[in-house]
């Protein structure tokens, strides 16, 4: 049985924040792939994004995750880690790939920070443009689908919890 649980999806859809809780309630480890990349870097996602711009970005998050070698954790990624197979794959030989879905305005409501959160968009891209982009990757690569949105945070841990219960892990 895979040791790890991997969570993907939009930036803002709780990955991060779900994701520490969870990992208290299943008694894992946590990890952020977002703060291993900056570890490994030196610098925020924001500036590899600005001075080298997106292609280098997704490689260097990509060789970040490959880096990874958890068990028994759970896994918050960077929103971006899905335009890498090699990444994915590298994920999901010990993690379960669980899919945090929400509605785009709800990401819209939940992020302040675009410019300086260290979101991958491309050059003349929107969010949207973005989230219709990766939603498609993120259900193929699923192997469980929770849709969040309009529950307190304790409610999505919980439901969490319970699918990834229901799926046997």
């Amino acid at each position: 049985m895979k040791s790890n649980i991997v969570l993907i999806g939009m930036p803002g859809c709780g990955k991060s924040t779900a994701g520490v809780l969870l990992a208290k309630v299943l008694g894992k480890d946590f990890m952020d792939t977002d703060v291993v990349m900056q570890a490994r870097e030196g610098r925020f996602l924001q500036q590899i994004l600005d001075g080298e711009g997106i292609d280098a970005f997704l490689d260097r998050e990509c060789r970040a995750v490959l880096s990874i070698q958890a068990k028994n954790t759970v896994i918050a990624t960077g929103g971006s880690v899905v335009y890498r197979a090699r990444a994915m794959e590298h994920l999901k030989k010990d993690g379960l790939i669980v899919y945090i879905r929400l509605p785009y305005e709800e990401i819209v409501a939940r992020i302040h920070n675009l410019s300086s959160r260290g979101v991958a968009l491309r050059p003349g891209e929107t969010l949207e443009d973005e989230y219709t982009r990766r939603c498609p990757l993120y259900e193929q690569y699923a192997e469980l689908i929770l849709d969040g949105g309009k529950t307190t945070l304790e409610q999505s841990v919980d439901r969490l919890r319970l699918l990834i219960k229901d799926a046997g892990y």
